[in-house]
């Protein structure tokens, strides 16, 4: 059976839980809170007494006259300031300056890389001749010291032979 508040608010019972749940719209404005103490307020709740004010809908309106004025300044005063470039600068030698300038970049990039991967592949190959070395004198080790060289072969194991004693 879900349990159900007694509180002055109306309240939904959960199906399965012991969760209680205000029900939409069920709060009042103005009635006591029981949940709370006294002279906390929710966040996002006025004091009571206090009425909201309510902005002019003109007041909005200029406001976003406002802001888009600002913005199409802002892009104005960019344009000409792109205007006043070409004649400072060259715009084609700049663009062809700086196409040659990432090329030369890529190109030094990618000779690195190469030289780099060329280092690795010299290590690698001097651990590997390494790791031959040792495991073929390993085995000529093995070999020569009489051990066998098939893996499921151990050492020999030698059995202490068992004397017999006759009482004297």
């Amino acid at each position: 059976m879900p349990l159900i508040s007694e509180t002055s608010e109306r309240r939904v019972p959960v199906q399965g839980s012991r969760l209680d749940l205000p029900a939409p719209g069920a709060h009042r404005r103005g009635a006591p809170q029981r949940d709370r103490p006294q002279g906390q307020r929710p966040q996002g709740q006025r004091p009571q007494g206090q009425r909201r004010r309510r902005q002019r809908p003109g007041a909005a309106r200029w406001r976003q006259v406002g802001r888009g004025l600002g913005l199409a300044g802002a892009g104005t005063t960019i344009l000409a300031a792109l205007m006043q470039i070409p004649q400072r600068f060259d715009g084609l030698l700049l663009v062809s300056n700086a196409i040659a300038n990432v090329i030369g970049g890529l190109h030094r990039l990618g000779g690195g890389l190469l030289q780099l991967v060329g280092v690795l592949v010299v290590a690698l190959l001097a651990v590997l001749a390494l790791l031959l070395l040792v495991g073929g004198l390993v085995r000529i080790v093995r070999a020569v010291g009489g051990r066998s060289v098939s893996r499921g072969a151990g050492p020999a194991r030698i059995r202490p032979v068992a004397t017999t004693t006759r009482g004297s």
